[in-house]
């Protein structure tokens, strides 16, 4: 492919010619691979959960003097506070994650931020806590879950109404594809999970989903054709309308990716862990709709009846092609001519080329001149 048709096939003057079909063992390898990294991450690094679903406190400031961990885990100490995870952040801010600031065994959270704030040379004021119980924590998890599972079926009812079964299903599982990969890069990295996270997912999910009905959509129009399904089959069918719609789905992420990959240079922490979770569920996304949600398509309408019987004909139709082919092959022979086959005699005795004669042409007689 030079550059011109490359430019031009990324324009969408031009239709490429892929077999995604062909090659979906390759495509669900490396699917499975990626799954199985983000369920080794999910089992053993777990995720990193935020305070609002975990509960706790949460103090942040940033000291004037320098302190290190140890002289903070010392004053917290003589508030009762043994299991605190202290933390520098950006080389100078301090990141502090305990249990509740109301559980047992706690002072007033009032004394904690007006000895840590001494002990950092700052105003009480700067010392921001923040405070979540358990309880809030474990509804913000439930709330998250039903949320989540009331989107798949809604989505699955969606699709099945909108076109067939098989297409849901084909979606469910490019999701669930989704949603795996995204909380696997998660629990591989040790990102901190928050709410904003679990907000990027279900955005993921309706970006995800979009793209795989544009390109179920397309499947279906062409499936309706049935001189391209007499000729192409369910394959092939599949195939011509991923090409079709493929530069419009590269361009819709990549649209989408650029401010995403903004956000995630230039934006705040809030605005970070929003784009992190946006910028791999999107590319994710955008890989399952082509790679996992058709070529399961097409795995499950290779499995019609109608479908299976159309493949067969296509089979034997090239069979009988490609007899035909080997069976008129010796008659397209060349035969050889008199002279040929006679240098070729001469050839084999004197083990040189004989030079072909040259026929001879018989002079006419001159005609005799009548007397007067």
């Amino acid at each position: 492919m030079n550059l011109r048709h490359a430019i031009d096939t990324y324009r969408g003057h031009t239709i490429p010619h892929v077999r995604w079909v062909e090659h979906r063992n390759r495509w669900f390898a490396i699917s499975g691979v990626l799954i199985l990294l983000s369920l080794g991450g999910l089992l053993f690094r777990q995720l990193n959960f935020s305070i609002e679903f975990e509960g706790g406190a949460q103090i942040s400031y940033t000291p004037v003097k320098p302190v290190s961990p140890d002289q903070i885990k010392a004053t917290l100490h003589d508030h009762g506070i043994d299991d605190a995870e202290v933390q520098i952040v950006n080389g100078k801010s301090i990141l502090i994650r305990m249990r509740s600031l109301t559980s047992e065994g706690v002072k007033a959270s009032a004394t904690i931020r007006r000895d840590l704030a001494v002990q950092a040379g700052i105003d009480p004021v700067n010392v921001n806590v923040e405070d979540v119980g358990p309880t809030w924590g474990s509804e913000i998890s439930r709330k998250a879950a039903i949320g989540l599972v009331v989107v798949l079926v809604a989505i699955t009812l969606y699709i099945t109404v909108r076109f067939e079964l098989k297409m849901a299903i084909g979606a469910m599982i490019a999701l669930v594809h989704d949603v795996l990969i995204t909380t696997g890069v998660y629990a591989l990295t040790g990102r901190e999970v928050t709410p904003e996270t679990v907000i990027a997912i279900l955005t993921i999910l309706g970006f995800s989903l979009y793209d795989t009905v544009v390109i179920y959509d397309k499947i279906q129009e062409n499936l309706e054709t049935q001189s391209l399904v007499a000729r192409l089959g369910s394959d092939g069918v599949v195939d011509l309308s991923l090409n079709q719609v493929l530069m419009r789905s590269v361009n819709t992420s990549l649209v989408v990716l650029l401010p995403i990959l903004s956000l995630l240079l230039f934006g705040g922490d809030t605005l970070k862990d929003f784009a992190f979770a946006m910028f791999i569920g999107v590319g994710i996304g955008a890989y399952s709709s082509v790679f996992i949600a058709a070529p399961i398509l097409a795995v499950l309408k290779g499995r019609e009846q109608r479908f299976r019987q159309l493949e067969q004909r296509l089979s034997d139709r090239e069979r009988i092609v490609s007899r035909r082919a080997g069976a008129a092959a010796p008659k397209a022979a060349p035969v050889a001519t008199t002279g040929e086959a006679a240098a070729t005699r001469a050839t084999a005795r004197t083990g040189a080329a004989a030079r072909p004669q040259a026929k001879s042409k018989r002079r006419k007689p001159p005609a005799k001149r009548k007397r007067r």
